[in-house]
């Protein structure tokens, strides 16, 4: 089937005062955004429950034990050697049974005109995403293992400390470390955008280290911003096809949400209820791996035994998967909190409008998505409900009315780039 012919996302946006007679959005655009979510889900879906299943086949079954002992005596068998190896095994597997869904997703997404990348392109990001990966794990796997031999009882009392550490560090080092690897990132050149943005931030009493500018047209059309880092490696960060498409205001709008971000220290914050997550996590792995029956399942004789390795693997994406939700629960709420900031920075409803529009457009959003993908996967509020938000603040503010907008709590949605359905890489702002 031939898809919808896109119109140009400024093509549904009106003049700023223009009025709000005509809808938001067109049937044929509704639909675009619906057919790309529908097309997208079972991709997407079917990745993250190939990936699930395999974890907790290998970590609830002997299985994950066989796999441990013989990529281990590949290198001599020692223990070390299991762990190693092991934990490579585990992450080269689970990459493998998602590969394809990865690639089905990208084929769809590449039909709707949101892919510029070729094959090999992607394919060397592949690759970079599972050195990334292996370097991460590794560490990981030998320091955990390194102290369940010590302590085989107690071992999740230093590991969750360590845990909550590791997970700061990581905020504090992605965009130095990790982000350069996908993308390149310069400073927004100097110019009327780049002092209005600047200004922006100086109004709103935010310290940021710098605008940069990602070469996110490589890979994508899709249009996106967000901030990152903390301290001295806090930035803001536009995608090229955002500066290139979006109006001049519709970027201040844009940024002026990031900023949001940066003034409630939703980093930071996020950093820190990382953190304490990644130390519960560990301590309540301590407690699964300390129970007979379930060892006994996994094949392993104690939490020490790198044959136990699979299990506990099993147990953090298990946890991982059901914390979800509340995640992208937590997600809305903050993003809805830095709508809220645009506006009231700005004053500029109709163009927070506007640019909402146009980034749904672009993205090829499902505008009102089922409310079940929204509660399971939607990090964002979708753009029919920030868009409403929008008005509702604005004819608060036009009467008076205190705190104008629409409760938190009451603005979920899915603002997700790809139509509702989950994706790699930062959301839209």
């Amino acid at each position: 089937m031939t898809d919808p012919v896109s119109p140009s996302p400024g093509s549904a946006i009106p003049a700023p005062g223009a009025g709000t007679a005509a809808p938001d959005f067109t049937p044929d655009q509704r639909a675009r955004g619906r057919a790309l979510r529908r097309a997208q889900l079972p991709w997407a879906l079917g990745g993250r429950l190939a990936g699930l299943g395999l974890t907790l086949l290998l970590g609830l079954t002997a299985a994950g034990a066989g796999l441990v002992t013989a990529a281990g005596g590949l290198f001599g068998g020692s223990r070390t050697a299991e762990v190693l190896a092991g934990a490579a095994a585990l992450v080269l597997l689970g990459r493998a049974a998602q590969l394809p869904f990865a690639a089905g997703a990208r084929t769809v997404r590449a039909r709707y005109g949101l892919v510029t990348q070729g094959w090999g392109g992607w394919a060397v990001d592949v690759l970079r995403g599972l050195a990334l990966g292996l370097a991460l794990t590794l560490p990981v796997a030998f320091g955990l293992f390194t102290l369940t031999d010590r302590s085989p009882e107690y071992w999740w009392v230093p590991a969750a400390g360590a845990a909550a550490l590791l997970t700061a560090a990581l905020s504090f080092l992605y965009p130095l470390v990790v982000e350069p690897v996908f993308n390149r990132f310069t400073p927004m050149p100097p110019g009327p955008l780049r002092t209005a943005l600047l200004a922006l931030a100086d109004r709103d009493g935010v310290r940021v280290r710098d605008v940069l500018v990602a070469d996110a047209s490589r890979r994508t059309s899709a249009l996106n911003a967000y901030v990152s880092g903390l301290g001295a490696t806090r930035r803001i960060v536009a995608y090229d096809t955002l500066l290139s498409t979006a109006e001049p205001r519709e970027v201040e709008l844009v940024v002026a949400h990031e900023l949001g971000h940066v003034k409630h220290r939703d980093v930071l914050t996020g950093t820190l209820l990382g953190a304490a997550g990644a130390a519960a996590v560990v301590c309540l792995l301590g407690l699964l791996t300390g129970w007979g029956p379930l060892l006994s399942a996994a094949g392993a004789a104690d939490a020490a035994d790198p044959r136990a390795l699979p299990l506990l693997a099993a147990c953090a994406a298990l946890l991982g998967a059901l914390s979800g939700p509340v995640q992208c629960a937590v997600s809305r709420r903050i993003e809805t909190r830095a709508d809220r900031h645009a506006l009231e920075l700005t004053s500029d409803a109709e163009q927070f409008i506007a640019m909402q529009r146009r980034l749904a457009l672009a993205n090829v959003s499902d505008v009102d998505p089922p409310r079940l993908l929204e509660l399971l996967f939607a990090t964002h509020p979708s753009a029919t409900r920030r868009i409403a938000a929008a008005r509702a603040w604005q004819a608060a503010a036009a009467t008076g009315t205190p705190d104008g907008g629409a409760p938190a709590g009451r603005t979920g949605g899915n603002g997700a780039p790809h139509g509702g359905v989950p994706a790699d890489g930062p959301r839209a702002g």
